[in-house]
């Protein structure tokens, strides 16, 4: 990340990051009502409170300035390079839903639950829903998937996901509330988001998809096995695994907490805990991350998530001690999943995924992940979706030199490449496969193109490899 914005990030716990992609031409859209027609009757189901506006610009060419959108929610998300597409008028809605959570600030509300919808003027019949990752707020998509659905002529809705920040885990009343009820309000969003766009077209969205990174990208694996009927597809952008008996977070970050300093020591101890790194899924190629990894990502993670299914494990402390080295108590570095009482796998199972899927479903997820391994995220889903029997809905395309947080990119373009291009090349192909029936790409991995440049990298991922 250029420049690195640690604060930020550990505020938001970004499980996630994108770059850029050159746009390609948007598609030819249906005509909507005028410019920001019906806007007086849209009313959003269920909302305690909304307000509809028409702006000459839904992308972040124009929210930034016009103040629609909160670039907080997203900074050190993209690259400062990111093309933005400009040219789409349209109608914005902002509002929250009723919630006893007050972590967003977003419009000095204090009040979680809070979504937006855009709805362009030059509509496709389309509709993209999507949750945020990490614990950011709902405009943290803004500029790595809506500006560039908006212009393809969808509309466009994304939640907060009914809590955010670090301190997620305190909302709730028992252990894993706080992620179920991530699932519930994309749930609540989609419904009223379909509502809202027959109001506004008058008719209903002839395709409702659901996408998301990270965290964002479990919720699109979970609504798609629990309520298929609200989708056509969705597309997966390395999302979180959770699962009652491993693996998840807690089953490999503790290794990488416990070991990683060994190996940045640089002792007679380091090659042992390399290989213990190695052995929990973090892969070999991947070294020249860690250091970053621990600084930023691993051990906030692994505490805060810790203490949303399992706050007794440290007592009255509330999401562990910072940087605690192996053997004091109640570290988070020695943290054993297994050993801990049942209740905290049920917690876990609660909002555990189970592969069968009811809808298509394409995953992007880069070999060089190292907040979550490759080996223990995508390839762990695939196997659950075909021992499901649910196979023939789903493809994996493991993104070679592809790492979980695309800035990095831009520190290490020699050794990385980045997911957005293979999550749109994705994307499309989904749109194909719902439209004309064209099947994509079987799973397999998409390589790294010999002697490709930044541009190139940036702006093609071919998912069957052909140049």
């Amino acid at each position: 990340m250029s420049p690195p914005v640690p604060a930020l990030v550990r505020r938001a716990l970004c499980l996630a990051a994108v770059t850029s992609l050159v746009l390609p031409t948007a598609p030819a859209a249906a005509s909507g009502p005028g410019h920001c027609g019906r806007l007086p009757a849209l009313d959003v189901p269920g909302a305690e409170r909304q307000q509809a506006v028409c702006l000459d610009e839904l992308t972040t060419a124009g929210t930034v300035a016009s103040g629609h959108t909160d670039p907080a929610d997203w900074a050190g998300l993209t690259p400062e390079a990111l093309p933005t597409p400009r040219g789409v008028p349209g109608v914005q809605v902002d509002g929250h839903f009723p919630d006893s959570s007050t972590g967003n600030t977003n419009h000095g509300l204090h009040h979680d639950s809070q979504f937006v919808l855009r709805l362009p003027d030059r509509w496709n019949g389309g509709l993209v829903v999507a949750g945020t990752p990490g614990n950011r707020e709902q405009y943290a998509n803004d500029r790595a998937i809506a500006d560039w659905v908006l212009a393809r002529g969808y509309a466009f809705a994304s939640t907060d996901k009914g809590n955010t920040g670090a301190a997620f885990h305190r909302d709730g009343r028992r252990p894993g509330d706080a992620v179920a009820e991530w699932n519930t309000r994309l749930t609540q969003l989609t419904r009223a988001a379909r509502t809202v766009v027959a109001q506004r077209y008058d008719r209903p969205p002839a395709r409702t998809l659901v996408t998301g990174m990270s965290n964002g990208g479990y919720l699109v694996r979970w609504q798609l096995e629990n309520h298929p009927e609200l989708y056509d597809g969705g597309v997966d952008w390395e999302g979180t695994l959770w699962r009652e008996r491993g693996p998840n977070l807690f089953t490999f970050l503790p290794a990488a907490l416990r070991h990683y300093p060994a190996v940045a020591a640089g002792g007679p101890d380091a090659a042992t805990a390399r290989a213990a790194l190695y052995a929990a899924g973090f892969p070999k190629g991947s070294e020249f991350l860690w250091p970053y990894h621990h600084r930023i990502y691993w051990d906030l993670t692994q505490r805060v998530y810790r203490e949303e299914f399992d706050p007794d494990f440290d007592g009255a402390t509330e999401a562990g001690t910072p940087y605690c080295a192996s053997g004091t108590p109640d570290c988070d570095a020695d943290y054993d999943y297994a050993a801990r009482p049942d209740e905290v796998r049920r917690a876990v199972g609660r909002v555990a995924l189970t592969g069968r899927l009811g809808k298509p479903l394409l995953t992007v997820h880069g070999t060089l992940d190292v907040l979550l391994p490759i080996s223990r995220s995508a390839d762990a889903y695939a196997r659950l979706v075909r021992s499901a029997g649910r196979g023939a809905l789903h493809r994996t395309y493991r993104i070679e030199d592809g790492t979980h947080t695309d800035a990095l990119v831009d520190s290490h373009p020699d050794r990385l490449r980045p997911l957005v291009p293979c999550h749109r090349s994705a994307f499309t192909a989904l749109e194909r496969w719902l439209g004309a029936g064209v099947r994509p790409p079987e799973s397999g991995t998409v390589r790294r193109p010999a002697g490709s440049d930044a541009t190139e990298l940036l702006t093609r991922c071919p998912l069957d490899g052909r140049p």
